[in-house]
């Protein structure tokens, strides 16, 4: 039997995502290993650490703050990328694809959220 966040489109989004930033960020500067790649890894995976997390609270409402706590780390992970642009880490290509699927993720979170606190 699945687990509930096993059932979640944004979790299979927030899980790929997690592993399309752990893929770019190898081929970062040896320099950025402790620093801007680790950080943008770890944000991409709370993305999803947090969905699934979320997935079992005893309410709306602490699901609710599991989700804005995943789309805070969306929002990491942007900066991060801008970041990585800026420094030239990054295609334009790269950046543009990569920035366009977390802007959908991070627009069907807050969908998400937001149905689950008009329900409450």
């Amino acid at each position: 039997m699945p687990f509930k966040f096993e059932k979640l489109e944004v979790w299979h989004e927030a899980m790929d995502i997690g592993e399309e930033v752990d893929k770019l960020t190898v081929s970062f500067p040896q320099k950025e290993l402790y620093n801007l790649s680790s950080q943008m890894r770890r944000a991409a995976d709370s993305v999803a650490l947090n969905i699934a997390e979320g997935s079992s609270a005893a309410s709306d409402a602490e699901q609710v703050r599991f989700l804005n706590i995943a789309i805070r780390s969306c929002n990491e992970v942007v900066c991060c990328l801008h970041k990585a642009k800026r420094r030239g880490y990054l295609a334009d290509d790269s950046f543009h694809q990569l920035y366009a699927t977390l802007d959908k993720l991070c627009a069907r979170l807050q969908a998400f959220r937001n149905k689950l606190r008009s329900a409450m």
